[in-house]
C-alpha cells in the first residue's frame, strides 16, 4: 500500500468526522434554539449556511447577551465565537500562584474590575492572528474591553479583514436591567453556554447544548455587577466614540428586547 494511499484514507477519515461533527454540532445548535429560545423549526433551520470573513465587534455592558448574541451569529456565518473573558479567565486559572503580577489579575478578574489592557491586548492580539491564517471570520463579545485594546486591535483587524469587513454592533442595556439579568445568571460548566436569566428558563437544569451542569459565577452578583458596570462605562463606552472617529457606522440595537428581536435587528442591520 502505497504512503500516498494512506494519506488519502488519513484524510478522508479525518474529512469524514469533520463534516460529522460539523452535522452534529448545527443539530444541536438548532435544537438549542428551538427548546432554549423557542425559535419554530423554519427558524432554526434558517440560522446557519453563510459563510462569512468579518470581524464583528459586540460592544455593550454586562447583561447585555453579548455571550448569546455571538453563538448566534457564530452559526449564522460560520465565525469563530471569540470569548475574550474566556481567554482571560483560562489564564487566570491557570496562572502560577507566585506570580505577582498573576495574581494581581486574578484579584482584578475576581472583584469585577478590568484587567490590565497591555496584557489582555498581547493574549487578545495572538489568538486573533491565529484564527486568520486558519482562514476563520471572528465574532467578538468582550474585545475590545478599553480605549488602549482598541487602538492596538482596530489596526490589525482592517489589515487581516479589511476595514469593510470589520462590523461594530452596540447593545444598548441599563444599569438596572443589567443587575435584574445578572444576579442569577447561570452559565454551563463544560463550555460556558449562557443560560438567559429570563422566566421561561428557570426549569432548565442542564445545558441544552453539551448537557452539562449549570453554574452560577462568583462574579455574578449585584455588588460586582455594578462596579463591573460602571467600569464599563468609564472604560469601554469611550471605544465608541474612537471607532466614530476613525469612521465606523455603529449597529445600534436595543438590547432590553428579546433574544430573537436582538438577534433580527442585527442580521438586518448587518445586511443593510
Amino acid at each position: 500500500m502505497s504512503i500516498n494511499f494512506i494519506h488519502y484514507i488519513k484524510k478522508s477519515a479525518y474529512g469524514a468526522f469533520f463534516n460529522s461533527k460539523i452535522w452534529y454540532d448545527n443539530l444541536i445548535m438548532k435544537e438549542y434554539v428551538v427548546q432554549l429560545l423557542g425559535w419554530t423549526e423554519t427558524q432554526a433551520e434558517e440560522l446557519g449556511g453563510e459563510h462569512k470573513k468579518w470581524a464583528i465587534l459586540l460592544v455593550g455592558p454586562i447583561g447585555s447577551g453579548k455571550g448569546t448574541q455571538a453563538e448566534l451569529l457564530a452559526e449564522k456565518f460560520g465565525l469563530f465565537n471569540f470569548e475574550t473573558s474566556k481567554i482571560i479567565e483560562e489564564k487566570i486559572k491557570n496562572a502560577d500562584a507566585s506570580d505577582e503580577i498573576m495574581m494581581r489579575e486574578k484579584n482584578n478578574w475576581e472583584t469585577g474590575k478590568l484587567n490590565t489592557p497591555e496584557l489582555v491586548k498581547q493574549w487578545v492580539l495572538e489568538k486573533i492572528e491565529e484564527l486568520h491564517k486558519q482562514g476563520s471570520g471572528i465574532v467578538f463579545s468582550g474585545s475590545p474591553r478599553t480605549l488602549e485594546e482598541a487602538e492596538a486591535e482596530l489596526p490589525v483587524l482592517e489589515d487581516l479583514f479589511g476595514k469593510e469587513d470589520v462590523k461594530i454592533v452596540h447593545i444598548q442595556l441599563t444599569e438596572n436591567e443589567s443587575i435584574k439579568r445578572n444576579s442569577h445568571r447561570r452559565i454551563c460548566k463544560a463550555n460556558r453556554h449562557p443560560i438567559p436569566n429570563f422566566p421561561q428558563f428557570q426549569n432548565i437544569t442542564t445545558c441544552p447544548r453539551d448537557g452539562s451542569e449549570l453554574v452560577t459565577r462568583s462574579l455574578d452578583n449585584p455588588d460586582v455587577i455594578k462596579v463591573r458596570y460602571q467600569e464599563y462605562v468609564n472604560r469601554t463606552e469611550p471605544i465608541l466614540a474612537f471607532l466614530k472617529e476613525r469612521g465606523y457606522n455603529i449597529i445600534e440595537i436595543n438590547g432590553e428586547q428579546s433574544i430573537q428581536k436582538v438577534f433580527e435587528d442585527t442580521l438586518n442591520n448587518l445586511d443593510g
